[in-house]
């Protein structure tokens, strides 16, 4: 077991030998290691708790960091080409789980920004789940008190909404799905 060197490229079988949680995104190694902050969980617990309430796990299932989502050039490959640990991913596909996680796109993924996660969500993890697929694509804002939401439409994220504090964020996938932004945001640390 190793640590990876963050500036090389590497590849699938390399990721399988490092220590400790790490994602690889064309061929670039970032670790997952900084401890979230006490705000960051409580909003992961507060969707993941909505989420799961309203899906009920019967056609989609809630999944909860740690837990790695598998990106594949081919369909058929063994070996993953990007590997992911979302906040939260939405898997309607029963096919897709595995033992080790979730293989090809969720239907959708929830991310909630750190300051050193902020740059990779908007612009590697976006880039990398349009391409793939993810149909709907939340990047979670706790600094600025906002939900960014993405809509895949004709292989592009064509719809963007943005909510902020008092509105409630609604899903375009799940359409009858909607959280109060406020409930989110309502811890004091």
């Amino acid at each position: 077991m190793s640590n990876p060197d963050e500036k090389q490229q590497h590849t699938y079988q390399d990721w399988l030998s490092w220590d400790g949680a790490w994602e690889l995104i064309n061929g670039k190694a970032y670790n997952m290691s900084p401890a979230p902050t006490a705000l960051h969980q409580f909003i992961v617990g507060e969707l993941h708790f909505a989420l799961r309430a309203h899906l009920q796990n019967k056609s989609c299932h809630v999944f909860v960091a740690p837990f790695d989502v598998f990106f594949s050039e081919s369909d058929q490959s063994s070996t993953p080409d990007h590997v992911t640990q979302p906040d939260l991913s939405v898997v309607c596909s029963r096919n897709q789980i595995h033992k080790n996680g979730c293989h090809g796109a969720p239907t959708m993924i929830i991310e909630v920004l750190s300051p050193s996660t902020a740059l990779k969500d908007f612009n590697e993890k976006f880039n990398l789940y349009q391409k793939y697929g993810v149909q709907e694509y939340w990047i979670v804002d706790p600094g600025n008190r906002t939900v960014h939401v993405y809509t895949l439409l004709d292989g592009v994220y064509q719809v963007r909404d943005l909510y902020s504090e008092q509105d409630s964020v609604r899903s375009n996938v799940f359409r009858d799905f909607q959280i109060p932004l406020g409930r989110l945001f309502d811890l004091e640390v």
